[in-house]
């Protein structure tokens, strides 16, 4: 199996492990602290356990010693790991999936403001596309049940905070950011544990919890592990099947409607994407091929 094959379906386990963190949060009864609490807590503590027991505290060293970038990460990473939660609990699966497929733009223009890196034609072309989009969901939202501003508003927010992140490990390529993943999910539960009510959950609920925080910690290392065999633009390409089958899968599962504004504003939101990234993954193959 060639290296590329191996990472094409390592990204696309990854991805699909995620495409039911949605679900989960719908079908476990609890509120929504202690969902965000517990699947912290799972993904986080099973990442941290699997990385010490395989390669000890270094890698968790390297990432403490990136000093504000680390930080800054880890931060971003913990406060959207628990938002998401928050975001699921307020507005419908689909605005919130569809929203947060927008994090490329976010990391751009942070890239732009904090790196000094130009934004591309197509990237601006990309970012009105979607901002079309995102303005049909948001009209939408008055409209649609279990769809709420608030909750697409939360969405905003963990797609700018995750991008932050991301941009902030930019700063420190040369280290693996995977270890900063579990600690900072851990430094998250431990944040919501005074409000959270983790022993609230009824035992026949446990499955679920346990279900939930066990897909986010495969979810996390499968999509950590991918990309080192494949490019940017075909990962990014891939991730989009979750703002695909996540609001599928709550439909079938759950019968909850995205509502057409969802539906109409999220298939321009993940076409400007698609197009975009397949833009980007041509241009890196045409020089390749003519090699």
């Amino acid at each position: 199996m060639s290296d590329h094959l191996r990472g094409l379906i390592i990204t696309v386990f990854g991805v699909l492990f995620v495409v039911p963190d949605s679900l989960f949060v719908r079908l476990i009864d609890a509120d929504a602290v202690t969902i965000a609490f517990w699947r912290c807590l799972i993904a986080g503590g099973g990442l941290g356990l699997a990385i010490l027991l395989t390669r000890g505290t270094r890698p968790f060293r390297a990432v403490l010693a990136t000093g504000i970038h680390g930080l800054i990460f880890m931060v971003g990473t913990g406060a959207s790991g628990a938002l998401f939660v928050f975001a699921v609990s307020l507005t419908s699966v689909a605005n919130v999936v569809f929203i947060i497929a927008t994090m490329p733009l976010f990391a751009s223009l942070f890239s732009r403001v904090f790196l000094g890196e130009p934004i591309s034609r197509r990237m601006w072309l990309t970012m009105a596309a979607v901002a079309a989009g995102l303005a049909v969901i948001a009209y939408g939202s008055g409209e649609t049940a279990n769809a709420s501003l608030a909750g697409d508003a939360l969405a905003v927010c963990v797609a700018a905070l995750f991008a932050g992140g991301l941009t902030a490990a930019r700063h420190v390529r040369h280290v693996s950011m995977v270890p900063g993943v579990a600690m900072a999910l851990v430094a998250g539960a431990l944040v919501l544990l005074p409000v959270a009510a983790p022993f609230s959950v009824v035992p026949s609920q446990a499955p679920l919890v346990l279900g939930h925080g066990a897909f986010i910690l495969f979810s996390s290392m499968l999509l950590a592990l991918g990309p080192r065999y494949i490019a940017s633009a075909e990962v990014a390409l891939l991730i989009l099947l979750e703002s695909v089958l996540a609001p599928l899968l709550a439909w079938t599962v759950i019968g909850e409607d995205p509502g057409r504004y969802a539906l109409v504003g999220g298939a321009i939101v993940v076409s400007a994407l698609f197009v975009s990234n397949l833009v980007v993954l041509r241009r890196r193959r045409a020089p390749a091929a003519s090699g």
